[in-house]
């Protein structure tokens, strides 16, 4: 007897996050229900069910929230300032994911590189 699959689909919005990011070094990682993606170690973008989590920083929340199809990123009731979610309508076009990924580019470049503890680094030992 077969046994009944239990993979979900693939997020076609991770392939295209990909492609977009083209040779960039990033790494990929399962949080929020989704697929973020870190540059340094640092959260640029994550994919949900509702649409894109876009990392933008503080001084850019409120223009990016201000875009169309954007809102500011809620979780637990409380606003995520810094981050921006984009309803997929925002991300329909090549162009349009590439304008968001710019931004997060942009902010995220800003940042040092996140370096793990020795802490971490001894419990995974």
């Amino acid at each position: 007897m077969a046994k009944p699959s239990t993979s979900v689909a693939p997020d076609p919005m991770v392939a295209r996050l990909r492609a977009a990011l083209g040779r960039r070094a990033f790494t990929e990682q399962k949080m929020f229900g989704g697929t973020c993606f870190m540059i340094n170690g640092n959260m640029l973008v994550g994919t949900s069910k509702r649409g894109l989590l876009v990392r933008v920083g503080k001084e850019g929340h409120a223009a990016a929230a201000a875009r169309p199809h954007a809102r500011p990123m809620e979780m637990g009731g409380r606003s995520m300032e810094g981050y921006v979610h984009v309803a997929p309508e925002g991300t329909a076009s090549e162009a349009d994911l590439a304008g968001w990924l710019d931004r997060a580019l942009a902010f995220v470049g800003t940042l040092p590189p996140k370096v793990k503890s020795a802490n971490v680094a001894k419990k995974r030992a």
